[in-house]
């Protein structure tokens, strides 16, 4: 097997990347680039060392139009193969998006209604799930059991490499929580509206998206597939075990595939999102309605519209397709703007990128979302200036460019980017500025008392996983990790955690 130090040699003669200080030098606002497509190439380049992602696309369409579209890295290291424009890449549970719109074509049909419950639709299921309605699958606001254990990516039941024994297991659990009460990310939800799709449209899933959308937005060769299927162009997908590359061996049953399972490519999903905008997928009304986040029962927002992740709702207001952690597309229906990136690295987080990219079509919005932005230009400087003085270093960068704070979650997963390295001083300075620009996040204080193991300070992981917990009762990681700290220094001074 190859070591990551060989791999990271292999990617970096296929990427034929510009040396570090050269892409350090292209980094500028986007007033003063000479050239966007230059300096948004740069900023790409410059995340996928950061992130070791092999292979990515990015489309950006502008007006109705792709005005951008670019190709990097290696869709296959194990052949070295390149991404092309032609390579497909798997989207993920940003299938759900193209869900959420085949459901929303069934309603203009006159087929579907939102507010249905989905026993009107499909006959036998258990009582407690009869109420659900429509939105409630596609919001994930439903309460429903998941068919699928988040914590081991396996179906439930005794037999978790089996579909149908996993669909009779599900409907024997309880609900997880009233409906409406509060959102529960569920392929459960999902697995029911491919049934309903599949009533009302007389056709299997597949095919009525294939039929209602793939064809009308021209995209000749997306389809759906996972690692048993043949699929002409596939880019592999990987994740990182510490410093290794590892095949990632995508399954997607048949019947859970409007939750998961299609390959696109940038280009693609740019032609589907002009379909979808200049109404040759959905009426105008139906597109708003698609679009619209849904609402708690107390009248809360939830986070989520139909089949879309909502990410902001005011000014640059924005809805997404995310999958796996390696694939997303934003649509910013404010700006008449979209920005699709897909990569083959799970864990490579896209969406943490389509921001900034956004921020050189509409300077403005950087004031509002520059955050990852502003984590760029602090991973350049730091470049020079070492990870000493983390926080003033960003508060200079912050002043000099107008941006706002990286948010938690791009800190967070650079800590753990730099441990995975085994920089664990680094990771140290990041996840101590994520507690002092976050200092009530249960989540950050857990994060840099992991670091505090790593580096052998327990005294400061002790300190951060008990105020991890102060923050929320029911962190079970750090309660767990006090317990075994507390039973290695066999420290009376500690609390009892039960």
């Amino acid at each position: 097997m190859l070591n990551r130090i060989s791999l990271s040699m292999l990617v970096a003669a296929l990427f034929m990347l510009p040396p570090f200080a050269e892409a350090a030098s292209a980094v500028a606002p986007v007033a003063q680039a000479e050239n966007v497509e230059q300096a948004i190439t740069a900023f790409l380049q410059s995340e996928m060392r950061e992130r070791n992602i092999p292979g990515l696309q990015i489309a950006v369409v502008r007006h109705g139009k792709v005005v951008l579209s670019r190709n990097f890295g290696v869709a296959s290291l194990q052949y070295g193969v390149p991404v092309t424009g032609a390579s497909l890449f798997s989207i993920n549970s940003a299938t759900k998006s193209l869900t959420g719109v085949a459901v929303m074509q069934l309603v203009q049909q006159g087929k579907v209604e939102l507010d249905a419950p989905v026993s009107r639709y499909i006959a036998g299921l258990p009582q407690a799930w009869q109420a659900v309605t429509i939105t409630r699958l596609l919001d994930h606001t439903s309460g429903l059991p998941d068919v699928l254990n988040q914590a081991t990516g396996k179906l439930v039941g005794p037999q978790p490499d089996d579909p149908e024994a996993a669909w009779k297991a599900v409907q024997a659990l309880p609900m997880d929580f009233v409906t409406g009460q509060r959102f529960r990310y569920n392929q459960t939800n999902y697995v029911l509206l491919a049934q309903v799709i599949e009533r009302q449209s007389g056709m299997p899933y597949v095919d009525f998206i294939r039929q209602g959308q793939f064809v009308p937005a021209g995209m000749r060769h997306s389809g759906f597939g996972d690692a048993k299927d043949v699929v002409p162009g596939k880019a592999s997908s990987y994740y990182l075990a510490g410093q290794e590359y590892r095949n990632v061996i995508e399954d997607f049953p048949v019947s859970m595939r409007a939750g998961a399972g299609i390959n696109s490519s940038a280009d693609e999903l740019g032609k589907w999102l002009i379909a979808l905008q200049s109404g040759k997928l959905l009426k105008p009304e139906s597109l708003a309605r698609l679009w619209q986040p849904g609402t708690l029962a107390d009248g809360k927002p939830a986070p989520w519209a139909l089949g879309w992740p909502a990410i902001r709702r005011d000014g640059h207001r924005a809805v997404a397709g995310i999958g796996g952690a390696r694939s997303a597309f934003y649509v910013y229906p404010n700006d008449d703007l979209a920005i699709v990136i897909l990569t083959n690295l799970a864990g490579g987080q896209p969406e943490q990128l389509i921001d900034t990219v956004a921020g050189f079509y509409v300077p403005a919005l950087r004031q509002q979302a520059g955050g990852a932005y502003a984590a760029y230009l602090l991973r350049q400087a730091i470049g020079s200036k070492g990870f000493d003085g983390l926080g003033p270093q960003l508060s200079a960068i912050r002043q000099q460019h107008a941006l706002p704070n990286p948010d938690e979650g791009e800190l967070n997963a650079w800590g753990y980017r730099l441990l995975r390295q085994q920089r664990t001083s680094d990771a140290l300075a990041v996840f101590k500025l994520a507690v002092q620009l976050y200092p009530d996040s249960a989540n950050g204080h857990d994060s840099l008392a992991e670091a505090g193991e790593a580096a052998g300070d327990q005294a400061l992981a002790i300190s951060h996983y008990r105020r991890s917990v102060e923050l929320d009762a029911d962190n079970r990681h750090a309660i767990e990790r006090l317990k075994q700290l507390e039973k290695n220094e066999k420290s009376p001074a500690l609390p009892q955690i039960r």
